[in-house]
């Protein structure tokens, strides 16, 4: 969970300073605010799964993770809206990219657990 997080950070600062060095600083700070969208949320849920419960069965597991995806779903929702509303000016497609690359970290992570097993 960590080394994800600490990828998507990463992907979405190293695209934040490309952006920013060839279309300017609101190209960069968008890039960046679309990563971070997609880290905090993320998060969220990892921290939901891997805080420890009282109850240690499936059944606790299970709940933890629904509460996690939807609290995952709303921070995403929120955060879009309030960099949408809040920060002006904003590119909105270094914003998406930023919020894809931090996406496919995830799934290069994934990716790269089932190649392990």
């Amino acid at each position: 969970m960590l080394k994800v997080l600490a990828g998507q950070i990463g992907v979405g600062a190293v695209l934040a300073v490309a952006l920013w060095s060839i279309y300017g600083h609101v190209a960069g700070y968008s890039a960046l605010l679309g990563s971070l969208t997609c880290v905090v949320p993320n998060a969220f849920l990892a921290l939901r799964l891997a805080v420890p419960r009282r109850d240690p069965g499936a059944g606790a597991l299970m709940r933890a993770a629904y509460i996690g995806e939807l609290g995952k779903l709303a921070l995403t929702v929120l955060m879009f809206g309030t960099v949408f509303v809040l920060v002006q000016p904003l590119a909105a497609a270094p914003l998406f990219a930023g919020f894809i690359a931090a996406q496919l970290v995830t799934l290069a992570g994934l990716l790269m657990r089932d190649g392990q097993q």
